[in-house]
């Protein structure tokens, strides 16, 4: 298709959109932690692709090896979000996007490319119907539904990490881990801090700041998971709505 998309390196960080949260003016703290956080990453070959215009139309991925999930696997690409959303959905932007993360992908000899799913869609993951329309299948789970999809250029496969299906911790109160990867997860973690404090609530907050750290994570995850009792809930950004039903079990 004949549309206008830009790649984020070094030189335009500073000055392109980001596309998650769309701002006209304010800077906003979410947006520049991210910035941050991918100014860090793009040296390690991570890939930012966007339409070249305010939009929420984007691909985001990196070799698995630096890729900041409790997975493993020699050689694939790890994508983290597609999306194409509001008046932009269904004019083949999403399919541009993923065709041309594919086609980099053989063009640098991976071995394939993998993304974190579910057997139920999850409503912060990327449309896993869309992914295996191409052939990506579902390689390794978890207990709690969580699926690896995968789709592989030679016949290996990569796995969730023994870490990441422990799914339980040690410490019983409400615990989150998360890094700044996303956008949301700035105004996500000030929502749940201040739900937390208004109501009693003991809260734990753990930033996972290195990639070793991602490697070793006690659950699935793609910049955000939340835990209680000692157990994963989900890998979703949350409401004060859903904390409250969360903090009644």
């Amino acid at each position: 298709m004949d549309a206008d998309f830009v790649n984020l390196i070094p030189e335009n960080l500073d000055s392109e959109h980001l596309c998650c949260i769309i701002r006209s003016r304010k800077p906003h703290p979410g947006v520049e932690a991210k910035r941050q956080w991918l100014s860090e990453r793009l040296g390690e070959g991570h890939v930012f692709r966007k339409l070249n215009e305010k939009a929420v139309v984007f691909i985001e991925y990196a070799p698995l090896e630096t890729a900041w999930v409790p997975i493993t696997g020699d050689n694939y690409y790890y994508l983290y979000c597609l999306w194409a959303s509001g008046s932009h959905k269904g004019k083949g932007y999403g399919k541009a996007l993923m065709e041309y993360c594919l086609d980099d992908a053989r063009k640098k000899g991976k071995s394939g490319v993998c993304m974190l799913g579910a057997k139920r869609q999850k409503a912060w993951l990327s449309d896993q119907s869309f992914a295996k329309k191409y052939g990506f299948e579902a390689v390794d789970s978890t207990d709690q539904g969580y699926e690896l999809l995968a789709l592989s250029f030679d016949g290996t496969v990569p796995e969730f990490t023994e870490s990441a299906k422990k799914q339980v911790i040690e410490n019983k109160e409400l615990t989150i881990y998360y890094d700044m990867q996303c956008p949301f997860v700035y105004q996500t973690a000030k929502t749940v801090k201040q739900y937390c404090e208004a109501n009693d609530v003991p809260v734990s907050f753990i930033q996972v700041d290195t990639l070793q750290k991602a490697k070793e994570l006690p659950c699935v995850f793609n910049n955000w998971a939340v835990f209680y009792k000692g157990k994963f809930e989900t890998v979703n950004l949350i409401d004060a709505g859903w904390l409250k039903r969360l903090l009644k079990k």
